[in-house]
């Protein structure tokens, strides 16, 4: 007698032999956990770009993420314990102000992956490191900047005199000199990660005195610009769109390549202590100069063309943007 098999029993049958055939199989598919935990808001300049990046892993179904902003200082650590705790399998944030605190919470989780933006080394065995190495861009938005400015005075307002600060400002300044010689820089630090009404009022006492072209490291540069009528240079988002008339290109950080390698380690099972600031350069897609867009027309000829020139020469490994990380100086009279 044949006895026949209910189908859903069978379907049941089938899951069950798959499952032991292929163990693995469901956890392959598992989505990762990420947490991200930032001192600023997400539409801050930096913090936006780990966000960004983060958020697209998050639509293309590879992770779980949530992510807390404005978290002070004092309450770093007990945000990182509670994701570590939690279960997230991958920590990504800022270290810089909170380097020891956020360092023994990875001590203390040696089983979770950390990747910290930080001026400090990796540290072993799960705690990597990455910062926005975006001096190249940086080096090619100040040669336009040199080519722009008819006072030969360019300002510059940053956040910190930090080292993932000073790298880019000091490769700007080199860049501004090789396409005009004459020109001398006013550097001014608002001690601020976000306080564009402070960066605005820093950026106006320099345009009071001649500058007529602004590096604008924070927020806040180019609305002083903008108003004045200036020119203003962005960094490491293009802020053109907002400021058609005022922003004349920007020196672009795209954080996609860090996070993507740091995801793939994670989910080999291969995460170790790194340094992925390679990953923000040039070579691996991890910065660009912005599209010169609306200012297309407006810089002269032989500017872009040296422009040009030397992104080539950088790409093509001929050229490379010192690192400098000293705190750059004034050298207005």
């Amino acid at each position: 007698m044949t006895r026949s098999i209910h189908p859903r029993r069978a379907l049941l049958a089938l899951a069950a032999a798959l499952s032991l055939a292929a163990p693995s199989l469901g956890w392959a598919q598992a989505k990762l956990k990420v947490a991200a935990i930032y001192t600023v808001p997400f539409e801050q300049q930096w913090v936006s770009r780990i966000h960004k990046a983060l958020k697209a892993a998050e639509a293309r179904g590879e992770i779980e993420y949530k992510a807390t902003e404005n978290v002070s200082n004092a309450d770093y650590e007990r945000v990182m314990r509670e994701y570590a705790t939690g279960g997230n399998q991958l920590i990504v944030g800022e270290s810089f102000a909170v380097e020891a605190a956020a360092r023994k919470v990875a001590k203390d989780f040696p089983k979770t992956s950390f990747l910290m933006g930080s001026s400090g080394k990796p540290q072993a065995p799960n705690f990597s490191v990455f910062d926005n190495y975006i001096q190249e861009p940086a080096y090619l938005s100040g040669m336009i900047a040199g080519g722009m400015s008819k006072t030969n005075k360019i300002g510059m307002v940053g956040g910190f005199p930090i080292p993932e600060v000073n790298r880019l400002m000091n490769a700007f300044m080199a860049g501004a000199k090789e396409t005009n010689p004459k020109v001398e820089f006013t550097v001014t630090f608002i001690n601020s990660w976000f306080d564009p009404p402070k960066a605005k009022e820093a950026a106006f006492a320099m345009i009071d005195k001649g500058a007529d072209v602004m590096y604008a490291e924070r927020f806040g540069v180019s609305d002083a610009a903008k108003e004045r009528g200036k020119l203003a240079i962005g960094n490491v988002v293009d802020t053109q769109p907002q400021y058609p008339d005022t922003v004349v290109v920007s020196a672009l950080w795209h954080m996609e390549p860090t996070i993507d390698a740091a995801l793939k380690r994670v989910k080999a099972g291969q995460f170790k202590a790194e340094d992925y600031g390679q990953y923000s350069m040039m070579k691996h897609k991890g910065s660009e100069l912005s599209p010169l867009g609306t200012f297309e027309k407006k810089i002269p000829a032989d500017i872009v063309a040296k422009m040009r020139a030397k992104e080539k020469a950088i790409a093509d490994g001929k050229f490379a943007v010192k690192v400098n990380d000293a705190q750059p100086k004034s050298t207005a009279k």
